[in-house]
């Protein structure tokens, strides 16, 4: 494990031979889903010995419709994350969409997430990489995993070499996605821990009705199939009850069932180590 990610789990119980967990509900909708979800993940994380980041967008700025839901108030949201984080003693995530935001989110969190469609936002990168946070770079869904070189080139030059990349699937026609798993040792060829993000990569974008599909029965599949080729970690969405979510709630996992599959995940990470990456 990375020295950089080392630090960030000091303060948990946790195995470093295990995977990490990033997870959470989609967005912000109220502080009692904030604090149900990290009080629910983090004890069945504790359990396992899974390094767990606790993930929650405090605003969806890329939703199909005009009309959907995308948060409470930046700040507010913002807020409720890193109470989440102070009250669970977990480090912390959320995505920015615009260079302005990098500096605002860093008050908050641990580590600035981009999103898979600005990846190759230049500005966004150097102003996520001068605040000195970690950075998660979502892959784009137009992107080989190899040509992630670039957006790692550009943190680098602000001098912060605390990358993680996040594999999310790769555009299929118009309305889905595949997972090519390839980009998983391509991308930690970068020097750098990867993630594979196993909610966003089996949704359905681009629907006539405006809401995002998805197929929520495959996120085991996914999940195993991603600790199986090497991932050092895995992003999932959760929420207790994704079909009242109020956004991305045809792909999440439902709360309840997330410890099940984690109890799998760690008894097949324990396989595979055997036989090395």
């Amino acid at each position: 494990m990375k020295n950089f990610l080392k630090d960030l789990f000091a303060g948990q119980s946790y195995d470093d031979t295990n995977f990490f967990l990033v997870a959470g509900p989609c967005v912000v909708e109220s502080e009692e889903l904030v604090m149900e979800v990290a009080d629910s993940v983090g004890v069945s994380c504790k359990n396992l010995g899974i390094p767990y980041i606790f993930k929650a967008s405090y605003r969806k700025a890329n939703r199909t419709s005009s009309q959907s839901f995308s948060g409470i108030g930046d700040e507010k949201a913002l807020a409720l994350v890193k109470k989440a984080g102070d009250k669970y003693k977990l480090p912390t995530t959320s995505d920015i969409h615009a260079h302005e935001e990098a500096a605002i989110a860093a008050k908050y969190v641990d580590i600035l997430q981009i999103p898979a469609f600005l990846c190759r936002q230049t500005d966004l990168l150097i102003a996520a990489g001068e605040t000195g946070k970690i950075v998660n770079v979502k892959k784009g869904q137009f992107l080989s995993g190899p040509a992630m070189k670039f957006a790692v080139e550009k943190i680098k030059k602000t001098g912060n070499e605390k990358i993680i990349l996040t594999e999310r699937g790769t555009t299929f026609g118009y309305q889905d996605l595949v997972v090519d798993y390839r980009n998983i040792p391509w991308m930690q060829e970068l020097d750098t821990p990867v993630v594979m993000d196993v909610t966003h990569s089996l949704q359905q974008p681009n629907q006539a009705t405006g809401i995002t599909g998805g197929n929520p029965q495959l996120i085991s599949t996914i999940a195993k199939a991603a600790i199986a080729a090497g991932a050092d970690g895995l992003f999932i969405e959760t929420h207790p009850n994704p079909s009242k979510a109020l956004s991305d709630g045809a792909t999440m996992l439902k709360l309840n069932l997330l410890e099940g599959l984690l109890e799998q995940l760690v008894e097949l990470r324990k396989a595979v180590s055997k036989f090395g990456k």
